[in-house]
């Protein structure tokens, strides 16, 4: 089962030079983005091929970015917040590609322009079923929320904005509870109650 990941960094620095020592201040809560980076395709010994994530970066200065992990192709990157940064870093120095040209700059390390609506229709186009994180959802159950190829579209510590929610008219909404939980931590319990029907 292929798994997909879209976070969406509504402060997160799209380009320029990133600061790797304040990750949570000025790079616009990367921190919270390479955390959900570490989560989605690390293991404690090796790496998720089965799996990918897409980071939006909303944040400027300049046009919006998005950078893919894609686990199975992924060298050269550790488990590491401020290491996974580092990668992010090198790439924030290169112009934005244009909207659909993925360029790959490190084995299984892409960036594109556009924003999520351009992901959700790669994503429709490639037969991805897709699920939206809300907690007033219907409840995740996993033999019912899979397929051959599932993606899931989280938010930073922002909800998501009421443009994003009319982006996301007639996707499936599912939810881990009505406490709100920390997107790496939501990523980690899809990806453990995916594992146990596999």
């Amino acid at each position: 089962m292929e798994r997909r990941f879209a976070i969406i960094g509504h402060r997160a620095q799209s380009n320029g030079k990133l600061n790797l020592n304040d990750l949570a201040g000025s790079a616009g809560r990367m921190d919270v983005l390479a955390r959900s980076v570490n989560t989605s395709l690390f293991l404690s010994h090796g790496i998720r091929d089965d799996s990918q994530v897409t980071l939006h970066l909303l944040g400027g200065p300049g046009p919006v970015r998005r950078i893919t992990f894609h686990g199975e192709k992924l060298r050269g990157v550790h488990p590491d917040e401020r290491a996974i940064a580092g990668h992010i870093g090198k790439i924030l120095r290169d112009p934005v590609p244009s909207i659909g040209n993925h360029v790959e700059l490190h084995p299984g390390l892409s960036h594109s322009g556009g924003q999520i609506d351009q992901t959700i229709s790669e994503w429709n186009r490639e037969g991805i079923r897709i699920f939206v994180l809300d907690a007033d959802g219907t409840l995740f159950d996993p033999k019912l929320h899979s397929g051959d190829s599932v993606g899931f579209i989280l938010s930073d510590d922002k909800p998501f904005t009421d443009l994003e929610n009319k982006t996301f008219e007639g996707l499936e909404r599912i939810s881990l509870g009505k406490k709100w939980l920390q997107g790496h931590s939501c990523i980690s319990i899809i990806q453990h109650q995916l594992d146990s029907i596999n």
